[in-house]
Parts: C-alpha cells; structure tokens; sequence
C-alpha cells in the first residue's frame, strides 16, 4: 500500500499535467479542470479494469486513495487551512452589513436544506425501490445541506455582483459550515440508535454553544495571533504564527465541542482584517496574502482531484442510477426553497427578492466539505449509495453550474429591478 505521502505526490504531478494541457487548450477554471481530468482518469481506469479484469486498476487505485485515511486528513486539517485562506478573501465591512440575513441562511437554511432533501431523497428512494431509513437520508441531507466556501470564492473572482449579494454569498458559504456539521453529527448519531441527541432541545442548545463559543474562541486566538506579531514586526515569523493559529484554533475547538469551522472563519477574519494587519509598517497583510493564497490553491488542487477519483467508488448498476440521477434537480430545488424561505422573511432585501434568490441558487457550489463529511460516514449497507448521490451532486455543482454561473447571474441581474430598488415592508 502507498503512504499518503506517495499518493500525494502522484497527485501532484498528475495536477501539473492537467494544468499545464489546461492552460494550453482549454483556460478552464482551475478547480474545475482539476476535477474534469480527474474524472477523466477515473474513467479511464474503470474501462482498462472492465477490459482487463485481471490488472484491476480502478479497484488498486481505489483502496490506495482510501489507505490514506481521507476522512481524517480532510476533517482535521484541510478543512482548517480552506476556511482560514477564504475569511482573508471577505469584505468585512459587507459582511457587517448583511450579517442578518447570513446568519439566517447558515442556520435556518441549513436546516432547512437538511430537512428538506433528506425527506426528497427518501421518497425517490423509496420509488426506486430502495429500502433507506429516513435517518439515513437526513444524514444526506446535512451533508449536501453547506455549500463550499472555497469554490464559491474562486467562482465569484469571474463574476460581476452588487458588493451586498457578494458579500451574502461568501458570508453565507463562510458560516453554514458549522451548522452542517453539527447537524451531520447529530443526525449520524441518530441514525444509529441515538435518538437522544435531537430531543429536549440539546440539538438547538449544540448549535448555539458550539457557534457562540467557536466564535469566541476564534476571536481571542485571532486578537492574540495580532498581538503575537506585532512583537515580531516584518519577521517571516508571522506565516508561522498564522499558520499556528488556524490549526491550532480547530483542534482546540473540536477537543471542548465548539465549532471548529466557526472558530477558523472568525479567527481569520480578526487576524486578516485587523487595522494593524491593513495599515501597520510591518506589511503583514501581504507576506501573509501570499502564504495563503499559495496555501489556498496546493490545497485546493489535491481536494478536486480527490473528488474526481471518487466516482471509482459509485456503483454504476441501473437501480442506483435512478436516486443519484434525481438528485441533481431535487438539489436545486431545495437550494431554491432553503434560501428563499429565510430571505422572503427579511423585510429588507436589496434589488429583486427573486433574482437575488435565484443567483444564491445557483451559486450554491458543493465541494471539500460535503466530500469530507461522505468519507466519514461509516462502513455499512448505505455507505456508497449515499456517497453517489453526494459525488454526484457536488460534480454538476462544479462544473455546470461552475462553467455557467457567469451568463445565468448575468442574465438574472440583467432582468431584475435596478439594484436596491426593491424594499419589502
């Protein structure tokens, strides 16, 4: 079996060579063409297997990928360095701004995307004739439920937006990963054999000491991150420090049950957008904008490939085919009616309450974190079924509605109201 060490280094020279037929015929997005030429291998490697059934490629390359204990990697450090490099990203003063209806979108809207699909995909499963226990299909939902904060970041550098719905996008796509994996948790326990975790209102007292104590904990480790380097000044010290701070700030969150997504995001953001880190002599925001951005896209590489390889594991027979193809839509429809319920409830919303609904919609990308929260689902019956309908779903998120989010948000803005226009009762 290979080390993560050497599966790594196979990946990063399969992402040059990706890269570099990318940036000489195709100029896709990057994440995207990482994720299309994984794909491609993984294809090529299940048509050598079918052919050559004694080489067994796909099967080989498949438990290689799961020796390097994926799940554990990606929730326990990834994760971390994904949230830290996108908080520099932020507007905060946007986020200020909007800080009401993001809150309701990473928490009611979670939820409501949880609950939503979980009950949309037990009926399609059920159709298909597929016995999943409702418990299961709610663990789906939480998974599915947070959209990714990295790849909506990377999408919204080609897009042209109102500096409010941007800021509601990343804002949003920043903070609902603390809610889903609460709920993730929650309902997983459930799922088998705790029914105790939803009850008398411990769910609900779980988000709130896990978000409030997550952010405060992010805060004071950002403003002691602060402190720490303005003793050192201009010493590359700093990347040090930062790089402490968002590993640090997650492990020790995760040890007293706070959220660790949360406690990263707001750490980052103190730290990032400090006075000190803008103004002060030292030119912190620099040495450190360029760490992260580095951090950000070595990181991001390894994570896109990995989703393309998944698709080794989604069973391909024609019973399986029905959920994971009726998935994608129920998808859009649930983002549709998860966002539209806590914005219509807003009684100021800024341009056309529609097309502000729609653009949320479509810009909700899937990626590291649904990925992440699969792969730690345990072996059993239900396992890959519901890992198809994840893969499946994060994949159309990121290429379709990757590759078309430019024209479809243009096209929607272009028809709404004039920007601000709209202000409801």
């Amino acid at each position: 079996m290979w080390s993560s060490f050497d599966v790594a280094s196979l990946l990063f020279a399969m992402a040059a060579v990706i890269g570099v037929v990318n940036a000489r015929f195709f100029r896709l997005p990057r994440p995207i063409a990482f994720l299309l030429g994984a794909l491609l291998v993984s294809l090529g490697l299940l048509i050598v297997s079918a052919l050559m059934p004694h080489a067994d490629l796909a099967g080989r390359s498949e438990a290689r990928i799961a020796h390097a204990d994926l799940p554990s990697v990606l929730l326990d450090g990834v994760l971390a360095l994904l949230l830290f490099a996108a908080s520099q990203q932020v507007d905060v003063g946007e986020l200020r701004k909007r800080a009401r209806p993001i809150f309701v979108l990473a928490t009611v809207g979670v939820m409501l995307a949880m609950t939503l699909f979980g009950l949309g995909m037990w009926g399609v499963f059920h159709l298909a004739g597929i016995a999943m226990p409702l418990a299961w299909c709610l663990v789906l939902g939480a998974i599915l439920a947070p959209t990714d904060a990295v790849a909506v970041e990377q999408l919204l550098h080609k897009v042209k937006l109102p500096a409010d719905l941007r800021a509601m996008i990343s804002g949003e796509s920043l903070f609902n990963d603390g809610a889903a994996v609460v709920l993730f948790f929650a309902a997983l326990a459930m799922a088998g054999g705790e029914p105790g975790v939803i009850g008398h209102g411990q769910l609900l007292l779980k988000l709130v000491i896990g978000g409030v104590g997550g952010a405060l904990l992010g805060y004071v480790a950002g403003r002691v991150a602060g402190y720490a380097m303005r003793i050192v000044g201009d010493d590359p010290l700093v990347v040090t420090i930062s790089l402490a701070l968002a590993l640090a700030t997650y492990r020790i969150a995760i040890a007293f049950d706070l959220s660790g997504p949360i406690s990263v995001v707001v750490a980052g953001l103190v730290l990032f957008h400090s006075e000190a880190a803008r103004h002060g002599k030292a030119g912190w925001r620099e040495r450190l904008h360029g760490f992260w951005s580095m951090a950000d896209e070595l990181v991001n590489t390894l994570l896109f490939l990995l989703m393309g390889f998944e698709i080794l594991t989604i069973p391909l027979d024609a019973a399986g085919m029905i959920p994971v193809l009726a998935a994608i839509p129920l998808a859009l429809v649930v983002r549709f009616a998860s966002v539209g319920v806590p914005l219509m409830l807003q009684r100021r919303l800024a341009g056309s309450r529609l097309a502000v609904i729609s653009v949320l919609t479509w810009t909700g990308l899937r990626g590291g974190i649904s990925l992440a929260l699969v792969l730690a689902l345990p072996e059993g019956p239900y396992r890959e079924m519901l890992a198809a309908v994840c893969y499946a779903v994060v994949i159309f998120t990121v290429v379709v509605q990757g590759l078309t989010t430019p024209r479809v948000v243009a096209a929607l803005l272009r028809k709404a109201p004039a920007h601000g226009s709209e202000r409801a009762s």
